[in-house]
């Protein structure tokens, strides 16, 4: 049974910048249908909290409620879904609840066009044609039926993808994953009792714990053949030379020194980020910010 359920699942692998291919699991359809649920019904608790504001002023507004609320949950819609996957780095409410991201195929995290692009795709493949199945009566039977028609195109779409990716992913180019649980094994950093490379605050804000497990896993491998042996070695001054761009550090690491300069950040990194989690700021990942 257990391995049916882990056939079942789906896995694609991105390499980001940094030269290490990470595996992440595709996140399945029950999962983004339940975060779905939560953050339309936190969309529509707002609406109807604007509508009730509104009856209590000294107007009447009954015979326009329908078409209120209408244009009232396309207005809160598109920006509850665009604002909160731009400041949470790809998470709703609703994707947080159910351990849900969004990614960028690129592995470099989420840019704004794309946020943008997936959500206003998302009204046009979804709310705003089952808005007008819902408010509109005088549509016709050939219009509703071309609509429902439409719908069901576009829920069957992530069913047939490999990925799950709906339109608004594949115009966008990301990926809906179940978020990795970071997890570090015990301190790899004890065995090195020599640390020759300094490190500022700075320079150690750029990744999370899910990048430094990645890099323990690195240097926990072990070569089997000479063959793999070489493999490693220009992984490791691969992984060396990005890290050092990405952190911007100017001091030259030779080819021979970059598992010792790998060891020295991974240490220095691990202090970091457990000194930040003792007052409340857990980095899961590189896509973390200030007050996440």
């Amino acid at each position: 049974m257990a391995r049916k359920l882990e056939n079942a699942r789906r896995w694609f692998e991105l390499v980001p910048p940094e030269g290490v291919p990470i595996r992440f699991e595709v996140a399945g359809i029950a999962a983004r249908f339940g975060a779905q649920l939560l953050d339309i019904l936190i969309t529509v608790v707002v609406m109807v909290s604007v509508i009730l504001l509104l009856a209590v002023l000294p107007f009447t507004i009954e015979p326009l409620v329908t078409s209120l609320a209408a244009i009232l949950m396309l207005v809160i819609r598109a920006p509850y879904y665009i604002l909160t996957e731009l400041f949470w780095n790809g998470q709703t409410v609703g994707k947080r609840a159910t351990g849900l991201r969004v990614l960028g195929a690129d592995g470099r995290g989420l840019t704004t066009h794309a946020v943008v692009a997936r959500n206003l795709m998302k009204e046009v493949e979804i709310f705003m044609p089952g808005t007008m199945l819902i408010v509109s009566g005088s549509l016709g039977t050939v219009w509703n039926l071309i609509l429902l028609v439409w719908i069901a195109i576009v829920l069957i779409i992530p069913l047939t993808n490999s990925k799950r990716q709906r339109l608004g992913d594949l115009i966008a180019n990301t990926y809906v994953t179940c978020r990795p649980k970071a997890v570090l094994l015990p301190d790899l950093s004890t065995s090195t009792p020599r640390i020759e490379f300094d490190f500022a605050p700075a320079q150690l804000e750029h990744y999370g714990s899910f990048e430094l497990q990645t890099l323990e896993s690195l240097l926990r491998s072990r070569s089997e053949t000479r063959r793999s042996d070489l493999r490693r070695r220009d992984s490791l001054v691969q992984v060396a030379a990005q890290i050092r761009y990405k952190i911007g550090f100017e001091e030259p690491v030779p080819d021979g020194r970059a598992h010792e300069f790998l060891h020295a950040f991974y240490t220095a990194q691990r202090a970091f980020l457990e000194q930040k989690r003792m007052f409340g700021d857990v980095r899961d990942d590189k896509h973390h910010r200030d007050g996440d």
